[in-house]
């Protein structure tokens, strides 16, 4: 955990960091690119998928009985539009039963602030903890407007994933959801006068699908 936000957790592993690399560098192509963010994705989720309470059971294998393991939760991911789709296939690699619900949400350019336009929420999302994937804690209007839906639909337990994170989005959006871990792979610098985080990479809507 950060000592600067205690519900923040700053996911330390040597891949992320190369992988990082490559993701901030402006020269790198968006196919590239694409595959990258997968691949931190797959490499986040282990990390914060190790921790999840499991529940044992019995079955058999081949030549006699043993116990397994299986997560105590059911999972649902919702990946924040554009860019959270980038996340979303490296998470359903771990987690393949989880349902998806999409959150549509964009920024405003001249005033950044957050607009609604979309989602597909179940209705049993009470007894699932929600995976919110986000790549990229700006402001945290995107973030929290989402989790904000999510809590209104009736979830519980709630978490949230960012591959970058500005001191002020993640302030933001623990003010709004003390209640809501975060993880991510980079705590960056601040936000310029654009909202862009510094150092950060970019756009990762455009840079993921070439716009």
């Amino acid at each position: 955990m950060s000592q600067t936000f205690p519900n923040l957790t700053l996911l330390e592993n040597a891949l992320l960091k190369r992988d990082l690399s490559t993701l901030r560098n402006k020269h790198t192509p968006n196919p590239i690119f694409r595959a990258t963010l997968e691949r931190i994705s797959e490499v986040m989720a282990v990390e914060i998928c190790r921790n999840f309470p499991l529940d044992s059971f019995d079955y058999e294998t081949p030549l006699e009985a043993t116990t397994g393991y299986k997560f105590q939760e059911s999972f649902l991911l919702a990946p924040v539009l554009r860019a959270g789709l980038g996340l979303q296939n490296g998470f359903l690699k771990f987690l393949p039963e989880a349902t998806v619900s999409h959150i549509g949400i964009s920024r405003d350019h001249r005033t950044h602030e957050p607009h609604f336009y979309y989602s597909n929420i179940p209705t049993h999302i009470e007894t699932l903890h929600c995976i919110v994937l986000d790549p990229m804690l700006a402001t945290g209007g995107s973030a929290t407007m989402a989790t904000s839906l999510l809590k209104e639909k009736g979830a519980k337990k709630l978490t949230l994933v960012s591959v970058v994170a500005a001191p002020e989005g993640v302030k933001y959006f623990s003010e709004h959801h003390p209640d809501v871990h975060i993880f991510t792979a980079a705590l960056d610098r601040e936000l310029n006068a654009n909202k862009y985080i510094l150092p950060g990479l970019g756009d990762a809507g455009d840079r993921l699908f070439g716009t």
